[in-house]
């Protein structure tokens, strides 16, 4: 990770790594993280499905798995990522009856899946960089690159007699699969008809999923394989690219909390079926992120994306540091009011930053403080814990400003929101600025001269839910904004 370099000036691998613990979803306990090849971590997350722009509650996964791949970097391990790009395969309501999600949103924009595809995967990988998530080592596969060894898979499956025919595709046999459903611990009444899945005719048990499915008249993407002209399972894709580019078993795979009764127990099962051998050592899941009570979800129309921040002069990485301020395996609710609370307090992070380094002329040392920062994030990525360490220990007057400054380091490669190197703060003239922000500033500084500061504050929060921030100084109070 050149981000690593850059910012320690230093190795990025010690000769053996630092011990770092996750949430073993397999297991359901936190276990020591030890790969299969020594200081090697291999890591898989699921990637977007590129039949529209990904929201916020997308983007908190890849936060996540950054959050995951920065942690074992700076532990001293090499990471090697892949985010798959779902462009074929991926049907409406995730089982299999619907439509492809890439025909929905070719026939929405009256454009082929590729076009939709390239559209789409471009602002993914843009959002994500405004996120500070470093995309240059990572692998971004797409699912139609890899058809042939998705053939391979599903043909290997069936000799081996995990797979089965039926009038409309290949279906594998969960009942062939001794424990499937172990991933999250999903019971036997989840698995019965309907509980999780349409059950199409012909069915050996509900759980079973599709492999290959045989062309439909409205299908826009199809390939000849021996079973007929159609496209590959949701699921076959990811086992197939991870088998490609990582080998047949790797470390973590991360996703969603959605995907494990479904999606992830698939994969396990068609995976393992196909090698015999274990497929993931680790899996980790991000909780949702909640908008009024309820997943953030497209089919529910309650999204808000990177790009509407720009409108309110919040910068995108006020999103990271309120996702941060969460713990991954906790849900999160979304407001406005509590993005931009999140926004105000990583302005005066940033601003600290800059005091701090003038103060320390650029010079780290080791702290108690950076210590117990180190060990926290190693404890299965505890982030809020992390933050209210970073904050007690700048704001004290116990450390000296080289203790910060190499606090901030380590706070900087593990947390991604840019302390070694702020934005500066642009200062608005007042003739920039909206009448009525101006009238709320001068209503606000009202309300503090005669010491009314509950409305003073309430103010400050409705200009910062417009995305201006106040500067209190010596000659009066300015508005800036990123």
């Amino acid at each position: 990770m050149k981000w690593l370099a850059r910012i320690l000036g230093k190795a990025v691998a010690p000769h053996r790594p630092t011990p770092v613990f996750f949430t073993n979803a397999l297991s359901g306990k936190e276990e020591l993280f030890i790969p299969q090849k020594p200081g090697i971590a291999l890591l898989y997350s699921c990637g977007p499905t590129v039949y529209n722009r990904a929201h916020i509650g997308n983007l908190r996964a890849y936060v996540f798995s950054d959050t995951i791949a920065r942690t074992l970097a700076i532990a001293g391990y090499h990471v090697k990522r892949v985010i798959n790009i779902t462009d074929v395969g991926h049907l409406v309501g995730d089982g299999d009856e619907g439509e492809d999600k890439m025909t929905v949103g070719a026939k929405r924009e009256h454009a082929t899946p590729e076009a939709i595809a390239d559209r789409y995967a471009k602002l993914f990988i843009e959002d994500i960089g405004e996120l500070n998530i470093d995309t240059s080592d990572v692998l971004f596969p797409r699912a139609t690159e890899y058809i042939k060894e998705q053939i391979a898979l599903a043909k290997t499956l069936e000799e081996k007699g995990f797979a089965y025919r039926l009038s409309d595709g290949l279906y594998f046999d969960t009942q062939k699969f001794p424990g499937y459903g172990r991933l999250g611990g999903v019971c036997n009444a989840e698995l019965e008809a309907g509980a999780r899945v349409e059950v199409a005719e012909g069915k050996h048990h509900p759980a079973d999923f599709v492999l290959w499915r045989l062309a439909k008249p409205n299908d826009l993407q199809q390939w000849d394989s021996p079973w007929g002209r159609g496209n590959p399972g949701w699921h076959l894709e990811c086992s197939a690219m991870i088998r490609s580019l990582l080998g047949q078993e790797i470390d973590i795979h991360t996703g969603g909390e959605d995907h494990i009764a479904v999606h992830h127990n698939n994969e396990i099962a068609q995976s393992e079926a196909a090698s015999g051998r274990p497929f993931v050592r680790y899996w980790m899941h991000v909780a949702f992120l909640t908008m009024n009570g309820e997943k953030a979800s497209k089919s529910l129309g309650n999204v808000v994306y990177l790009s509407d921040f720009s409108e309110k002069g919040i910068p995108p990485l006020a999103l990271r540091y309120f996702f941060l301020q969460a713990h991954y395996r906790t849900p999160l609710s979304f407001s406005w009011n509590a993005l931009s609370a999140a926004a105000s307090a990583l302005e005066r992070l940033w601003k600290l930053s800059r005091e701090i380094r003038e103060e320390s002329n650029r010079i780290g040392k080791p702290s108690d403080a950076r210590n117990r920062f180190l060990v926290t994030m190693r404890d299965d990525l505890a982030t809020p814990q992390a933050l209210g360490i970073l904050w007690d220990s700048l704001r004290s007057e116990e450390y000296t400003p080289e203790e910060k400054w190499g606090l901030l380091e380590a706070a900087d490669a593990h947390l991604g929101l840019s302390l070694l190197a702020p934005p500066l703060p642009q200062v608005l003239d007042a003739r920039d600025v909206p009448k009525d922000m101006q009238d709320l500033l001068a209503r606000r500084e009202a309300a503090r001269a005669s010491r009314d500061f509950a409305t003073a504050d309430r103010l400050r929060d409705e200009l910062a839910a417009h995305g201006y921030r106040i500067e209190d100084g010596p000659d009066g109070p300015t508005l800036t904004r990123s």
